[in-house]
């Protein structure tokens, strides 16, 4: 059973895996480094204790103490009891879900581990806002892809805003990063991948001519919001291919690219 502890000082050392989470920069290098990110809201807290994460800490305000009792009760990690003000204090924001746990995170598979297994895998390139990390997870998860591969300068999928947007859905897929790009994407070749570019270049094939579905085994490469793909990474492509569209709209949001894409790669895979 976690201790459950109330504090009033926003200074409290206990607290420092919360303080600054508005703190892009300094959240970055911090989390990583010291091996824990933030889960943020019911929902999120019980779906990352799912997925196998330890609960270094939880920071609750009153309202949340009984709503949170049967995770408090099964949970080892000390519970910090802490008025909305001193939350906001201490975090940077209004925390409006009034639940906030610190988990450790644990190792990455690699690569080569996840495409032994998988059949559909998502490779984002430089994908490096955080909102969209998440929504395009969420699709994932939701659509029935089986992994995602990250290039080396791609956002954390744990990071707050993330775990958050994707309510969770990052914890549902496995992931991990590519060692060198485009290089890496050599790998996923060997490992039978056809790597298919998604681009709104007209020069494209429409996704539903080639049919992904049918594919044995399918890569789809997505770049960030408004550049896209490099040309390096086009290169390394197998096959160009688009999503067509109508009223002169030439382009999406790449989460929402990102889902469209899904459903034409996944379409007609066994759900469970």
């Amino acid at each position: 059973m976690a201790d459950l502890i109330t504090i009033d000082d926003p200074d409290d050392p206990r607290l420092r895996d919360y303080t600054g989470l508005t703190d892009v920069e300094l959240r970055r290098r911090r989390e990583p480094a010291e091996g824990l990110f933030i889960a943020e809201g019911e929902k999120v807290i019980r779906r990352a204790r799912h997925a196998g994460y330890e609960m270094r800490s939880m920071l609750l305000s009153a309202k949340w103490i009984d709503l949170m009792r049967d995770v408090i009760d099964e949970v080892p990690a000390p519970v910090y009891a802490v008025s909305p003000e001193l939350a906001e204090r201490v975090t940077g924001y209004h925390v409006h879900r009034g639940a906030l746990a610190s988990m450790q995170r644990k190792p990455l598979p690699t690569a080569g581990e996840l495409l032994a297994t998988a059949r559909r895998v998502a490779v984002m390139e430089a994908v490096n806002d955080h909102t969209n990390i998440g929504a395009i997870f969420r699709s994932a998860a939701a659509l029935g892809m089986d992994a995602v591969l990250l290039s080396p300068d791609c956002a954390d999928p744990l990071y707050r805003r993330s775990v958050k947007v994707s309510m969770g859905a990052v914890f549902s897929v496995p992931y991990a990063r590519l060692d060198t790009w485009p290089k890496s994407l050599e790998a996923v070749r060997e490992a039978g991948f056809e790597l298919l570019a998604l681009t709104p270049d007209e020069k494209a094939d429409s996704i539903d001519r080639v049919a992904p579905h049918r594919m044995d085994r399918v890569a789809l490469m997505l770049g960030a919001e408004g550049e896209g793909l490099s040309t390096r990474a086009l290169v390394a492509a197998d096959r160009w291919v688009r999503i067509p569209m109508a009223h002169g709209v030439d382009s999406l949001n790449v989460g929402a690219a990102a889902a469209v894409a899904f459903y034409a790669v996944a379409s007609g895979r066994p759900r469970t």
